[in-house]
């Protein structure tokens, strides 16, 4: 192999954020991150995620209400009717 045009493979902790979930699991990853995290000792680059199989409602069995109307009204502020095209 090519010296120094691979990227650095390294144990990465990954961090479920939705409250309530304390979850995370440490893997081997390439990812870039600016923050750590230290466990038992050893500091590991922290990967937040949003959703993971301890908070996705797949797994979980629950069903949890989003906020379409605002994703729905974010989405016509930024484009208005520009959306209008053909219909096949």
């Amino acid at each position: 192999m090519k010296e120094g045009i691979h990227p650095n493979y390294r144990e990465v902790v990954f961090k479920d954020m939705t409250p309530g979930i304390d979850f995370q699991f440490i893997s081997r990853s390439t990812i870039q991150t600016k923050e750590t995290i230290e466990i038992d000792g050893k500091s590991y680059p922290l990967v937040k995620l949003d959703t993971s199989a301890a908070s996705h409602n797949f797994y979980t069995g629950e069903t949890r209400i989003m906020d379409t109307a605002g994703r729905v009204d974010k989405f016509r502020q930024k484009f208005g009717n520009r959306a209008g095209g053909k219909i096949a």
